[in-house]
């Protein structure tokens, strides 16, 4: 019975009987109908396993983008089961799927080519489904405004990827998308703010902090090493000397000084191939970090502590 009405307005009595069948609420002292042409939103049968439930139920798989259609259309038939028919009734059908790919639009089709190389770029970086559902979502948009015309299907899937990336907290680079698919990091980056800004998509800069569990995961360092590399970066942030340096850059050299803090030696070209920029940003980083937040002293003395 629902718990919503727990008294009769009329007497005050609690005893109330719910008939399902009618949809009614009814006070058995004095049978005032409380409530009535209810609406049961619950499950009309019992399922034992999985297979009874599917076959039982009315409704399809949810709505996605990462389908052309949403997932709501259909297709005349599979080859293989087209096989299984006679000559003609065969034939017909073959026809028909012939006119069904002909008389789809050019969206359509667009979409069909690039929401499977999408599933494959996420797929090779290991994105969570969240992140293939927002891309998804914002390529089809962009294709919907024509912001796909003058420029290759792969770079649009690229920088859409990237700002999903951005929009969920999920620490990639443009490196690494443009190792993924193909595309030139500049082209990438320049299809990214494009889109990003005609869509009037929003995206706030990316944290450094981010990328450490990422990069401390490469490099085998502990946690403790972690949470120091954490501990720095905020430091960092509080001394302004993460605006206008790359958030990768600045999370490998918080990782590096805080590796050298814990007797965990990591050598700058190993820190700059996990974080994927070159041994000189790490230098540079480095030294500003040690000279702004007087940070050698610590390494000093955790290497004097070690010799005792």
């Amino acid at each position: 019975m629902p718990e919503l009405v727990k008294k009769c307005p009329e007497c005050g009595g609690a005893s109330l009987s719910w008939n399902r069948d009618r949809g009614e609420i009814i006070c058995r002292d004095c049978g005032l109908v409380i409530e009535e042409k209810m609406v049961d939103f619950s499950q009309e049968w019992r399922e034992f396993d999985s297979e009874d439930g599917e076959k039982r139920r009315r409704s399809g798989a949810p709505m996605t983008y990462t389908q052309y259609d949403q997932g709501l259309g259909t297709e005349v038939g599979q080859k293989a089961d087209l096989l299984r028919l006679g000559g003609k009734d065969r034939n017909k059908f073959f026809r028909l799927r012939k006119w069904q790919y002909r008389i789809s639009t050019a969206i359509e089709r667009n979409l069909k080519l690039a929401l499977a190389e999408l599933k494959r770029v996420s797929s090779y970086l290991k994105l969570p489904k969240s992140v293939e559902e927002e891309s998804a979502r914002i390529y089809t948009l962009a294709v919907q405004r024509g912001l796909v015309r003058g420029r290759s299907m792969e770079s649009v899937v690229a920088g859409a990827l990237y700002a999903a990336c951005r929009r969920h907290d999920v620490p990639r680079t443009l490196d690494e998308l443009s190792e993924a698919s193909g595309i030139e990091k500049k082209e990438v980056g320049r299809t990214y703010r494009f889109v990003t800004r005609e869509l009037g998509i929003t995206i706030l800069p990316s944290n450094p902090a981010d990328y450490i569990a990422r990069f401390a995961s490469a490099l085998k360092l502990s946690a403790e090493t972690q949470s120091k590399s954490i501990e720095i970066l905020e430091q960092a942030q509080k001394a302004e000397l993460t605006s206008g340096r790359g958030p990768t850059g600045i999370a490998a050299a918080a990782l590096y000084v805080s590796a050298l803090m814990h007797g965990e030696k990591r050598t700058q070209r190993e820190v700059a191939d996990v974080a994927g920029v070159t041994e000189v940003t790490i230098r540079n980083r480095y030294k500003e970090l040690l000279d702004e937040l007087d940070l050698e002293s610590e390494i000093k003395k955790t290497k004097k502590k070690k010799k005792r």
